[in-house]
Parts: C-alpha cells; structure tokens; sequence
C-alpha cells in the first residue's frame, strides 16, 4: 500500500477499514465473539476504533505472532472456552457482508472446515521461471480463495499443534487442514469482498461502500 501506517488503519468513506471489517461481524447474526489478532504496535489504535464503534458483541485484541500461521494459533487459543466452531477473515477484506458470514457459519455446522471462494472467470496460465507458459488448467476446477475460512475448533486445533510439531508452513488454515488430509469444502463468496491492497483497491472499497449507502 505505501502508506505511513497500517492499511488497516486507513479510512475509507469516514472509517478504518478494520472499522468496516467489525461492523459486518457486528451485523452477522451468527457471529457471537470478535477477536482481532494484531501487532502490539497498533493496540491502542484499534482500542480506540472499537470504542468509537460502540460494538454490543464482545471484542478482544490478541497479540499476534511472527507469521500468519502463528498468530492464527495464538487467536484459537484465545476463543471463549465454549466455541465449537470459529470463522477466520482476513482484515483488509473490508466489503465482507453479514450474509457471507452467516452463510459460512450456517455451512460450518456440517463439515469440517470450509473456505469462502468465486469461480475464476480469467484464463490461467502456469508459467516457469523463463516466463514461459507451462501448461493451461481447467478454469472449470479453479476457484479464486477469499475469507472467511470457517473450521470447528477442536479439529483446527489439532491440525495446528500437528503442523508445529512437523514443522510445516502454510499460506493459510484450510491448506493446513488439506495437509492433514481433512476434507474443506467451498462456500460461495461474494464478488465484491475483494482484499484492499493497494491504492486503487482502495478507490474500489470507496466506490462499493457509496453504492451501498445510498441503497
């Protein structure tokens, strides 16, 4: 992104995008508790954006790790001691709306972990090293990943201390799961709940939060 902060600090249309992020969680009416693993360099900041929300759920700030797969661990060993079932999402996906929640969490219930994607609509190329295409998959069997991944507790938790104790590193808790041979199924994401990553993709959010305001 470029900027002087964290992006998920920055504003779009009067908030944070974290802030946009917490009021989705807020609406989803399956959503119970809110956990947001963060860096300590950006606690108060965000103490701060979740006191102006005046959020009715429970939100707590969770220090997290040195890579993405350990701070997921620190945020599953922080969840209230009755959850069953946890939803993880990514942050920057800040046009998440409460029904992709809710649709995950309803889908959670009967399966063992699951991952909100969209069909890849663009042709996909593997290429080497040289730049060179190596062959053209399917795009039939393709889908483009998106958050929230969804994963009963107990299981992702137990895939987690397996892969510490093996050493593995992933890029995110569904590939886990698949290394330790567990099935995850695809729920159908949304279009629209892309990752803010850069300048333009901020302009995008913008765009998309105005459309929905003034329906």
């Amino acid at each position: 992104m470029g900027a002087d902060r964290n992006k998920l600090l920055l504003n779009v249309r009067s908030h944070p995008i974290i802030a946009w992020t917490l009021l989705a969680a807020e609406a989803a009416t399956t959503i119970k508790w809110i956990g947001i693993i963060a860096s300590s360099d950006d606690k108060d900041d965000l103490k701060a954006i979740i006191a102006d929300l005046n959020l009715s759920k429970p939100v707590e700030i969770i220090l997290g790790g040195s890579t993405r797969q350990e701070s997921v661990y620190n945020g599953i060993k922080a969840l209230p001691a009755e959850a069953k079932f946890v939803l993880i999402h990514d942050g920057a996906r800040c046009l998440v709306t409460p029904n992709l929640f809710n649709a995950c969490t309803r889908a959670i219930h009967n399966c063992s972990g699951l991952i909100a994607a969209i069909p890849v609509k663009d042709t996909i190329k593997v290429v080497d090293q040289n730049g060179i295409i190596q062959s053209t998959p399917d795009r039939k069997q393709l889908w483009a990943a998106q958050t929230p991944q969804g994963f009963d507790v107990k299981l992702l938790r137990e895939c987690h201390e397996l892969g510490i104790s093996q050493g593995w590193e992933v890029t995110d808790d569904a590939a886990l799961l698949e290394r330790c041979g567990v099935e995850v199924i695809i729920v159908p994401g949304e279009e629209t709940n892309l990752k803010v990553t850069t300048p333009q993709d901020l302009a995008i959010a913008e765009f998309i939060l105005s459309q929905r305001s003034s329906e």
